[in-house]
């Protein structure tokens, strides 16, 4: 096993690494981006009861779909309407978007998605008594949103970010499916060139299992941490 882990030509352990910071960057990015688009559309979702339609239109559909379905309509999908669009502008040329990008695509959609749930349901538990009072003292609703509710709306939706990250950091095992050479397309490519399938595969269900565990624990800590400055 040694030996297959080995850097350089004679093993795989390059490729692996290689695959491991492709999977984090792809968690790292969709994670940030979905979740200031989720925190977004709970915003959007205040604005009148037909955002609130769209809001809730898009939230359903997205959570009601399977996840690797949603990758394939954006990976399959996303390039035949860039080329469309282009095309009506007169542009005939091919048009090749990045697998990563389209699997980034994809997985941030879902995350906002989820994140947006998470959000709407923390900002109930928010006693309106406290915007109205700053309103009373003059606070516009953007500065009262990011001074007041803001920070106890963070509070209460991390565990369900902390959640919604550990479901992503695996959900993206499902974009190697659309050969994005990320932790688990290495796995198999390095399985069936060795015929060792067994053991690369558990090599990547134990990467994944490291990465959850250390991930839960920072969840964990930032939880506590949050609740001590909150005594405070």
């Amino acid at each position: 096993m040694i030996d297959l882990l080995r850097f350089g030509d004679d093993g795989w352990g390059d490729e692996l690494a290689r695959g491991l910071m492709t999977t984090l960057t792809l968690a790292i990015v969709c994670f940030i981006t979905g979740t200031l688009i989720g925190l977004m559309l709970m915003l959007v979702r205040r604005k009148g009861r037909f955002s609130r339609a769209l809001v809730e239109l898009y939230v359903t559909v997205l959570r009601g779909v399977p996840e690797l379905l949603v990758i394939y309509l954006f990976f399959f999908g996303t390039g035949i309407f860039v080329r469309k669009v282009a095309a009506s502008f007169g542009y005939t040329e091919y048009i090749n978007l990045s697998g990563f990008f389209l699997a980034a695509l994809a997985l941030t959609c879902i995350t906002a998605a989820y994140s947006a749930e998470v959000f709407r349901g923390a900002a109930s538990s928010i006693p309106p008594g406290q915007t109205e009072a700053a309103r009373a003292f003059g606070f516009a609703p953007a500065k009262a949103f990011r001074l007041i509710e803001l920070p106890q709306l963070l509070v209460v939706a991390l565990p369900g970010l902390g959640n919604i990250w550990l479901i992503l950091l695996k959900d993206t095992a499902l974009v190697s499916l659309t050969s994005v050479a990320e932790l688990m397309r290495q796995s198999a490519v390095a399985a069936g060139a060795t015929f060792r399938p067994f053991t690369f595969y558990a090599i990547a269900a134990l990467i994944y299992f490291i990465i959850s565990m250390l991930s839960e624990r920072l969840v964990l800590l930032a939880e506590r941490r949050v609740a001590i400055v909150g005594e405070r």
